[in-house]
């Protein structure tokens, strides 16, 4: 399959090439029904005579190209329109009736405060395009309407609220919030190219819009939501979500605190946190790339903690010394792994009341974990007369100075 994508520099342009040219060269296996031979790239320093050379040869296309912050109105005719009018009727001149994809907005709904949009009306423009020569050639469209696109390598202060912010916080620059209540609707850019990818295997979702007020289904439609529908004239992408401005910014600033108390957030698979995180480090400087962590030390070694976590304890990394013991202390409810990741050492347990001691030899030859049980005072020491014994710690909980659930007493 030989692929053309108009717009290829842009936002969308950028990452859909990235991951297409993955699936080319074999380093994306996730869909063995694609299969890419050739990526055509085409932005506005390629020249008529290459788009006319591409569309003749190409088995599919994404139609990125368009304007959305001209600085004239009638610009957004000429780039939504003028050049989807260019590639279709270049498309007909060669006889290819391939697959054509077009990067519609919701703004084309027309729907509630888009209702006057001059963008949102160029869109529509372009679509009945497409619509009409689909009805004309017999050829596949799909016509997706996009919410808010985000994501990495969206360009700041320029036409997302959400990439101005990430870009800003990130750097320690200030923003302005107007409206905190206002909500936004945010189609992530993966998720994007998952649905371009089941556009390319011929399963895009499709969908109808209902007008505003139309009921369906016990459903009152809003004019901007898609209805799921096998047949529908339009295509969506089914994974988006939607968040306040106001717990945009407070997750931003979250992340940004991260290196200062190393608490990570919760980011469950697929969630929004997840992906906004993602997307917030795409704009981290390069002086906030590496942060120093606090290595607690003495004349046995050093204790750092890594990272903690809002709700599956913290992280640290223990070096001892030669010969040095450490620990000698348990916990009530409190249980830690210890993992030995280089030099040689001996873990020692024992049960709080009894004589009864167990003991593990760890190396970082034969990387183990080790529970520290609950009611088990414990240590650990380093073997070895001349190396560093290393180990890996996670405990079940934050340490906290008001309740430590530590007490020393000797294994």
């Amino acid at each position: 399959m030989k692929i053309l994508v108009t717009g290829a520099a842009g936002f969308v342009g950028r990452n859909l090439v990235e991951n297409l040219k993955n699936i080319r060269d074999g380093k994306n296996r996730t869909r063995p029904n694609l299969s890419i031979d050739a990526i055509y790239e085409y932005d506005r320093n390629n020249t008529l005579e290459e788009l006319n050379q591409f569309c003749s040869d190409c088995d599919f296309i994404f139609n990125l190209a368009g304007v959305n912050r001209p600085q004239d109105p009638k610009e957004f005719k000429e780039g939504n329109f003028g050049f989807a009018s260019t590639l279709l009727d270049t498309l007909k001149k060669h006889g290819n009736k391939c697959p054509v994809m077009l990067s519609s907005s919701l703004q084309a709904t027309l729907a509630g405060r888009f209702g006057t949009s001059e963008y949102g009306l160029s869109k529509r423009d372009g679509e009945e395009l497409f619509f009409r020569y689909a009805a004309e050639t017999g050829a596949t469209v799909f016509v997706y309407r996009f919410p808010n696109l985000v994501g990495k390598w969206v360009r700041p202060n320029y036409n997302s609220a959400v990439g101005t912010f990430c870009n800003n916080i990130a750097n320690d620059l200030p923003i302005t919030v107007n409206d905190p209540s206002v909500e936004l609707e945010m189609l992530f850019i993966d998720d994007l190219i998952d649905e371009m990818y089941d556009a390319m295997e011929g399963k895009p979702h499709r969908a109808e819009y209902p007008k505003t007020g139309e009921v369906i289904d016990g459903v009152e439609y809003d004019g901007l939501t898609p209805q799921p529908k096998a047949d529908g004239r339009y295509c969506y992408a089914p994974v988006t979500h939607k968040a306040t401005l106001g717990r945009i910014v407070e997750r931003l600033h979250t992340f940004h605190d991260q290196p200062q108390n190393l608490i990570m957030p919760a980011i469950p698979n697929g969630s929004f946190e997840k992906k906004l995180y993602s997307m917030y480090l795409s704009y981290l400087p390069k002086e906030k790339v590496a942060f120093d962590l606090k290595m607690n030390c003495d004349d046995r070694g050093s204790f750092t903690e890594l990272l903690k976590t809002a709700d599956h304890g913290q992280f640290s990394v223990n070096i001892s010394k030669p010969g040095i013991t450490k620990g000698q202390h348990w916990h009530n409810t409190k249980w830690e792994f210890f993992i030995v990741v280089a030099g040689h050492g001996l873990i020692q347990e024992r049960k709080i009341g009894t004589d009864e001691v167990i003991e593990f030899e760890v190396s970082g030859e034969k990387i183990q974990a080790v529970h520290m049980l609950p009611g088990y005072t414990h240590n650990i020491i380093n073997l070895s007369e001349t190396e560093n014994l290393v180990t890996v710690m996670w405990a079940n909980e934050i340490f906290d100075s008001s309740h430590p659930d530590t007490f020393f007493e000797p294994v």
